[in-house]
């Protein structure tokens, strides 16, 4: 229901008026009520419903493996957002190292830093970066949706410190656990309402 608002004066001689509602008429003609506004389908909707390449192309842009996306989109529709990553999890879980290499390998090389950074970060983070791809053979992946932005580059470096005493077997389980985590992330916008799909996980 739709209320309006009015402004009361107690400096008025005589009894405060009653606001106007929808049982009480003032003077002048009835206002028409305002008519609800209708929304268009929700973006679970949207991504349930749409063909099948289209769904998997989009959900590419989450993973990049190729049978990840198809498993994603053969399993439609989803009750809620709920289901979808529950199902999201599972196919993540069940890549075989090949298809993590492939994920890895599509996974954009993004930059957190921003042209104004001062030079010794840029030289910091690159050269964390090497070494990581260096000794592992592919992309340095984290999801930092839980880290203020202003810790990201922090985060990044320590990370990349820690990681590079593991094994490559340990590393390569920890770098499927932090895609999997992207790929939720990337998942929740692609389908919210507002039909953003755009990342603040990051993958550098």
């Amino acid at each position: 229901m739709f209320e309006e608002l009015t402004l009361s004066s107690e400096s008025h001689a005589g009894p405060p008026m009653r606001p106007p509602s929808l049982h009480h008429r003032t003077d002048g003609p009835a206002r028409p009520a305002i008519p609800a506004q209708k929304r268009g389908p929700s973006g679970l909707h949207r991504f349930n419903s749409a063909p099948a390449g289209s769904a998997e192309s989009a959900l590419l842009g989450c993973c990049a493996s190729p049978r990840w996306a198809r498993r994603l989109a053969a399993h439609r529709p989803y009750p809620d957002l709920t289901a979808l990553l529950a199902a999201c999890d599972e196919a993540s879980y069940d890549l075989s190292p090949a298809e993590l290499a492939q994920a890895l390998a599509g996974e954009p090389a993004s930059r957190l830093l921003h042209g104004r950074a001062p030079r010794a970060a840029h030289t910091a983070l690159s050269a964390a970066h090497t070494a990581y791809e260096s000794r592992f053979g592919h992309t340095f992946v984290i999801c930092l949706d839980d880290v203020r932005p202003s810790e990201h580059l922090d985060q990044v470096l320590v990370s990349i410190r820690t990681r590079l005493s593991h094994e490559p077997d340990e590393e390569r389980s920890v770098a499927a656990d932090e895609l999997r985590r992207l790929a939720r992330g990337r998942i929740v916008r692609l389908v919210a309402d507002t039909g953003h799909a755009g990342s603040p996980s990051v993958a550098v």
